[in-house]
């Protein structure tokens, strides 16, 4: 059965082209929604141009009709708040103005209490209120056929979701299909492993395993050189994110205090911790760098949600 829900995420170019490669979406179109043009009931459809003026109240919009036994209405939410700011008033990225405001617009309002339980877990992941509309759909019209599929026609084009987003995407929706069926631990680990491996290309990536008296990290499946075999609690970059229950991003880890180098080359890690099912750190997902700088926070969520496949 096909579904519809509405995602305003900054410039529909980068969103339209996010949502098309979602798994279950049928259709994505660009467009404007819940705003004033014609008349204030909005039937008359607004020219880019006209809403490039911030004074119909449009809002670039992406419509995203979607397969409801392949994707659900939490998850599309959810991943439309890896590619926005959502507590950024009217910017997303370098652009400005109330079209470029976010908002989820629902046409079942049967869906507002599942989509707001999503916002409730985001805000507990903010240290800033949310600033995202969650409204029913008033009124949208699809933009010009120039805007629709743009990135695909302009493969160089302007994006404000970061490039590594995509590859993230379709490295999650191809290790949830990995993972499906295997119920051992140590073998969803070493497919996890391989697989970002392959995807991202980073210098080593792989897992530390919660010794079973949990009092230590030991090494798990992993892609890479050789690495160190255990890890104390709240030790290194790996033992401080086990502690603190958090992940953790070092630009450069020579200011790391008390940084295990495990290997020379490695200069920029991220930590990621792997929750059980009563909530305990299991393990931590490590990663690293041999260049400075390598990981930020769109890089932290997105292997949080790995990880939590995990």
């Amino acid at each position: 059965m096909n579904k519809e829900i509405f995602f305003a995420a900054g410039c529909f170019w980068g969103a339209q082209h996010f949502f098309a490669q979602v798994q279950g979406v049928r259709e994505a179109v660009a467009g404007y929604a819940n705003g004033r043009t014609g008349g204030e009931e909005g039937t008359v459809a607004p020219t880019y141009e006209d809403v490039y003026t911030d004074k119909t109240g449009f809002a670039e919009t992406v419509k995203v009709v979607y397969d409801a036994q392949k994707t659900s209405v939490q998850e599309l939410v959810s991943l439309f708040f890896e590619i926005v700011d959502p507590t950024s008033v009217n910017r997303q990225g370098g652009d400005v103005g109330t079209r470029y405001r976010t908002g989820v617009y629902y046409t079942d309002a049967a869906e507002r209490s599942v989509i707001e339980a999503v916002f409730e877990e985001e805000q507990q992941r903010q240290s800033a209120p949310l600033v995202v509309e969650l409204e029913p759909l008033h009124n949208f019209f699809p933009a010009e056929e120039r805007h629709q599929a743009y990135l695909d026609k302009n493969p160089g084009g302007y994006c404000h979701v970061p490039l590594k987003t995509f590859r993230y995407l379709r490295l999650y929706q191809d290790l949830r299909l990995l993972l499906e069926g295997e119920s051992d631990a140590v073998a969803r680990m070493a497919n996890t492993a391989a697989l970002i491996a392959e995807w991202m290309h980073f210098f080593w990536t792989g897992f530390y395993r919660v010794s079973p008296d949990g009092k230590e990290l030991v090494l798990g499946p992993f892609q890479g050189p050789t690495a160190c075999f255990r890890i104390g609690f709240g030790k290194g970059v790996c033992g401080t994110a086990w502690k603190n229950r958090q992940s953790v991003v070092v630009p450069d880890v020579e200011q790391f205090p008390g940084h295990i180098a495990c290997s020379a080359a490695s200069r920029s890690e991220i930590v990621v911790p792997v929750f059980g099912k009563s909530a305990e750190v299991t393990a931590v997902l490590d990663i690293d760098s041999t260049d400075i700088g390598s990981f930020d926070d769109v890089d932290a969520r997105w292997l949080e949600k790995l990880a939590a496949l995990v």
